[in-house]
C-alpha cells in the first residue's frame, strides 16, 4: 500500500537513510578487507538487497505499481520518467546496480587503488566505500519520495 499521508512519507524517508548509513558502514567496514575485490562483491550484493528495499518501503516497486489503477498507474510511471531513475519501479538486476555503480566509478577507482597503501590506503577506501554506497542510496530515496509524493498530491 502506498504511502497515505506527507508525514508517512517523512517517516518512510527518514526510516530509508538509518538503513542507508548501516549499510554503507557495512560496505566501508567490507574495504577494509585485504582480499581484492570482495569490497566490489559487497557493494553489489547490498545495493541489490538495499535499492529494492527502499522501493518497498515508498510503495514503488513493480507488484505495488500494478495494484494500483490505472490513472494512479500511469501517473506513477509518468514521474518516473519525469525524474530520470532507473531503479524505481522496475526488477533490480545485477545490470541496473553495475550501472548505478558507474556512476560514482571515480570514487570506486580510487578506493581500488588506495587500498594498496598501507593503513591510510584502507581508511580511505573504507570512507569512499561508505560515502558511496551512502551517496547512491541518499540519491534514491530521494528519488523515491519525490515520485512518491507527487503521486500522493495527485491523489
Amino acid at each position: 500500500m502506498p504511502p497515505q499521508s506527507t508525514k508517512e512519507l517523512e517517516r518512510i524517508r527518514t526510516a530509508c537513510r538509518a538503513m542507508v548509513n548501516k549499510r554503507a558502514a557495512v560496505s566501508g567496514g567490507s574495504a577494509l578487507i585485504p582480499v581484492p575485490g570482495i569490497d566490489i562483491a559487497v557493494d553489489m550484493g547490498m545495493l541489490l538487497e538495499l535499492i529494492p528495499a527502499i522501493n518497498k518501503k515508498f510503495g514503488l516497486t513493480p507488484e505495488q505499481i500494478d495494484r494500483l489503477d490505472p490513472q494512479h498507474k500511469t501517473h506513477v510511471y509518468a514521474m518516473i520518467k519525469k525524474i530520470g531513475t532507473t531503479l524505481v519501479g522496475v526488477v533490480v538486476s545485477e545490470r541496473l546496480v553495475v550501472a548505478a555503480l558507474k556512476k560514482i566509478g571515480i570514487r570506486l577507482a580510487v578506493k581500488q587503488v588506495a587500498k594498496y597503501v598501507p593503513v591510510a590506503g584502507q581508511a580511505i577506501a573504507a570512507v569512499l566505500s561508505f560515502v558511496a554506497i551512502r551517496f547512491l542510496g541518499n540519491s534514491h530515496i530521494d528519488e523515491c519520495f519525490e515520485i512518491a509524493k507527487a503521486a500522493l498530491e495527485e491523489t
